[in-house]
C-alpha cells in the first residue's frame, strides 16, 4: 500500500498539471505546429515513465491501485506510439470536444490518485 501511495503521490499531481497546461483554455495554440523530434522526445518520456510505473507497480487487485497500473500501461502504449509514429501526430491537432472529454477524465484520474496518496491513513 505504501508503494502505491508513493507512486500515486507523483503520478496524480503530474497528471493534473500536465493535462491542465495542455488544455485549449490554458494553451490554445500549443498543438498548432509540431515537429517530429519533439513528438518523439515526448514519446520517450512517456515510455520511460510508463515503464517505471509498470515495473514498480504491476498490481492487479480489486482496488484503486489497479488504476495506477492502468495509467502506467497507458503511458507505455502512448509513448511507444509517439516514438514509432511521430509523423502521424504531426498533422494539425483538433483540440475539440472529444479531446476535452478525455482531458477531463485524465484530470479527475489525477485528482483521485492525488487524494488517495495524500489523505491521512487511519490507525
Amino acid at each position: 500500500m505504501e508503494k502505491s501511495k508513493s507512486i500515486a503521490g507523483i503520478v496524480g499531481p503530474t497528471l493534473i498539471v500536465m493535462v491542465l497546461s495542455e488544455t485549449r483554455f490554458w494553451n490554445p495554440t500549443l498543438y498548432n505546429t509540431q515537429i517530429e523530434p519533439l513528438i518523439y522526445l515526448n514519446g520517450v518520456l512517456l515510455f520511460v515513465a510508463g515503464l517505471a510505473i509498470v515495473k514498480n507497480h504491476n498490481i492487479w487487485i480489486y482496488g484503486w491501485q489497479t488504476l495506477l497500473t492502468i495509467v502506467g500501461y497507458f503511458a507505455l502504449a502512448v509513448g511507444l506510439f509517439r516514438m514509432f509514429f511521430p509523423h502521424l501526430q504531426k498533422t494539425k491537432f483538433d483540440n475539440n470536444n472529444p479531446i476535452l472529454i478525455v482531458e477531463i477524465i485524465l484530470i479527475f484520474t489525477g485528482m483521485f490518485l492525488t487524494f488517495k496518496a495524500y489523505r491521512p491513513t487511519k490507525r
